[in-house]
């Protein structure tokens, strides 16, 4: 018994591998079993990009178990720039959070590109930036640009609300 919780314990890797199997088969499956009449816009259909997920996280737990099966380890983590006897810096925590919230609220109202510029503005200002003229216009840009991508070359339908006539 000791023997084999020992084994276990100095392969603790393999824990990892399973998680691995198991979101592997998870995301084959579900990819497998994707309807495809209503989305299929030419040769390669939405079930490509799950089935190459799904298999490359199989082939990768099965050479990360090999790895380990033939005594590989992983190395500690050496710690960056980070005093993990400080607390947590709750505020950031808490205005990321409130950003994503009032773009969950008002995506549907305003549309993406002014809930997706509310919500790059607030993680730039939750994460520090204090550029009051700047922040702004670049969230904007990047919420329009963002939105464009998806809508017009991806085909995934944006909400884009009281712009929508514009953009």
């Amino acid at each position: 018994m000791t023997t084999t919780k020992a084994w276990l314990k100095e392969r603790s890797e393999l824990g990892i591998c399973a998680v691995l199997v198991v979101l592997g088969v998870l995301v084959l499956v579900d990819g497998l079993t994707i309807d495809t009449d209503f989305a299929q816009r030419g040769p390669i259909g939405p079930k490509a990009v799950p089935v190459v997920v799904g298999t490359l996280l199989l082939v990768v737990a099965v050479f990360l178990a090999r790895d380990v099966l033939r005594g590989g380890r992983g190395e500690a983590e050496g710690g960056e720039d980070v005093d993990l006897a400080a607390p947590a810096d709750w505020r950031t925590v808490l205005l990321l959070c409130g950003a994503f919230l009032a773009n969950a609220a008002l995506i549907g109202v305003a549309g993406f590109p002014i809930s997706g510029a509310i919500l790059f503005w607030g993680a730039a200002y939750a994460l520090g930036s204090r550029h009051f003229v700047r922040d702004p216009l670049i969230a904007a840009g990047l919420s329009v640009l963002t939105f464009l991508v998806f809508n017009n070359l991806l085909g995934v339908a944006l909400p884009g609300g009281p712009l929508m006539g514009v953009l």
